[in-house]
């Protein structure tokens, strides 16, 4: 009768009242002026932006942790409350465009527009670029392969396969990490840094945060696999896995678009290096 008593007439979801956004705020502002005092140089990138990435990570791991116990165990995602998340991380993968829109604009507008001072030519006169038919593609192929594999994952689930959803997730999760390598490695033996000129810093902005989404997309997975392994998601209640792959489909849309503009097009005629 208590039970009764204090189950919802509705099949809403009223959020209980959580420090993690104004936590989350605050380690992003902290990550945000790490990375400032960083790149001029004021700090160390261990005593800079180190703080904030341990803020972030936890930020995640306890937000996280407190959207599955709402899912799992309090049962709060009903089927209306699922419309309204489909449409939350639709929003947020929008805004996520908006992102890579600005870094878009920034490299076409010096790209397109050469200014004298970098000889009227893109890219500049004297900056040898990466080949982009040596590791960027097969970053591409890495990608395209992990899509798929998310993919199978994805359908493995619904048909209620487990096994075959565990073993794409692991794969995905893998070919994450080397992509994740492989762009370590260019970046390690790129001819150019960050601060050497115009295409160096669009060049870096659009890569560097695409890398980023990256590992942030594979530590998604890598949760979702972990809940897996659990038993915890069922093939008709999994949006925490739905939302990573449709979060992983976007990183790799806009791989693509990297690939063909800042690699292959915005590269010109080379020089290549190596």
């Amino acid at each position: 009768m208590s039970d009764a008593a204090h189950k919802p007439s509705h099949p809403y979801h009223l959020v209980n009242p959580s420090p993690w956004p104004l936590v989350g705020a605050i380690a992003g502002g902290v990550f945000f002026m790490g990375m400032v005092l960083y790149m001029h140089d004021k700090a160390s990138f261990g005593l800079a932006v180190t703080p904030g990435i341990i803020l972030l990570l936890l930020t995640a791991f306890f937000w996280w942790r407190d959207v599955v116990k709402e899912a799992e165990i309090d049962k709060a995602h009903t089927p209306v409350v699922q419309i309204g998340l489909r449409y939350g991380m639709a929003l947020f993968i929008a805004s996520e465009v908006m992102f890579f829109v600005a870094f878009f604009w920034a490299f076409f507008d010096s790209s397109l527009f050469p200014k004298a001072a970098i000889g009227g030519v893109w890219p500049p006169q004297g900056v040898m670029v990466l080949d982009p038919l040596a590791i960027p593609l097969l970053n591409t192929l890495i990608l395209l392969l992990s899509g798929c594999t998310v993919t199978w994952s994805h359908h493995a689930l619904r048909e209620g396969d487990r096994k075959g959803f565990i073993q794409g997730l692991t794969l995905t999760i893998l070919l994450g990490l080397i992509f994740t390598s492989f762009q370590a490695y260019e970046y390690i033996h790129a001819p150019f840094a960050f601060k050497d000129g115009i295409y160096s810093s669009t060049f870096y902005m659009a890569t560097g945060f695409h890398g980023f989404h990256v590992i942030v997309g594979t530590l998604f997975l890598a949760v979702c696999l972990f809940r897996g392994l659990k038993g915890q998601f069922t093939p008709d209640h999994h949006f925490g896995f739905e939302a990573a792959a449709w979060y992983w489909h976007f990183v790799d849309v806009v791989w693509l678009f990297l690939f063909f503009w800042v690699y292959i097009w915005g590269s010109g005629p080379g020089p290549y290096h190596g």
